[in-house]
């Protein structure tokens, strides 16, 4: 299994982009979808989750201009992100708990990283 990320880029404040992650192989149940950041000498954090039947969480420095989606159809998950600001600059990675054929438990996977930068 493996998650690929991609979207990230470089953009004005104010502006939005949308990142994707695609989980991909052989994959039998996804639970929980989440995006983390780490910003330059940060700690890893918790930005969105969503759950595999749609309940969402936010931290609050992101609450009302992110939101978290996810198509299970494709195995992916989105993170549409308005209102960008320089504090918001960090490589994203998206996170999976995904359950494969033959394995009775959820197990953690994560993608590569994708960096946004958000300019003043």
């Amino acid at each position: 299994v493996q998650l690929q990320a991609s979207g990230g880029g470089l953009v004005q404040t104010g502006r939005s982009l949308r990142l994707s992650c695609a989980a991909s192989g052989s994959i039998s149940s996804i639970n929980d979808m989440n995006w983390y950041r780490q910003g330059r000498g940060g700690q890893r954090e918790l930005v969105a989750s969503i759950a595999s039947g749609g309940r969402t969480y936010y931290a609050d420095s992101v609450k009302g201009r992110f939101t978290a989606s996810r198509d299970n159809a494709k195995n992916t998950q989105y993170l549409q992100m308005n209102s960008l600001k320089p504090e918001d600059t960090a490589v994203y990675y998206c996170y999976g708990a995904i359950k494969v054929p033959g394995d009775t438990r959820f197990r953690d996977y994560w993608g590569q990283g994708t960096l946004v930068t958000v300019s003043s």
